[in-house]
């Protein structure tokens, strides 16, 4: 019986994984002792890790575009806050100032009002 070569078992094992033949051959003859696999390979190569990429995110059920798209919007609701967090600062400067120039009257009726508040 004669022994199979690794090509060979290769082969066998992209057939059983229900690869074709012509693109089972061209894997399994990548490696026939050059440094740089044929450009066909390699083109093979890329387009098979393309499809298996697609089917892991279709399993997922979390794909490039959703992910980006979340992201994006996390930055846009951080940057509304810190917008609204700078005006809201803004706003308590503004009555601090104010809150030294009022009259005492205004001055007793504010703490009042607090107090009543709370």
């Amino acid at each position: 019986m004669a022994k199979t070569t690794q090509n060979d078992e290769l082969f066998q094992r992209l057939r059983a994984q229900g690869l074709r033949k012509r693109t089972a051959r061209l894997i399994c003859e990548a490696s026939d002792g050059r440094r740089k696999p044929d450009e066909s390979v390699q083109q093979t190569l890329d387009n098979l890790k393309q499809i298996v990429s697609e089917a892991e995110d279709r399993l997922s059920e979390r794909s490039a575009t959703r992910e980006a798209a979340a992201r994006k919007a996390a930055t846009a609701r951080k940057a509304t806050a810190r917008t609204r967090s700078a005006a809201a600062r803004k706003a308590a400067n503004t009555r601090k100032t104010n809150a030294r120039s009022r009259s005492a009257a205004a001055k007793k009726g504010a703490r009042t009002r607090a107090r009543a508040s709370k």
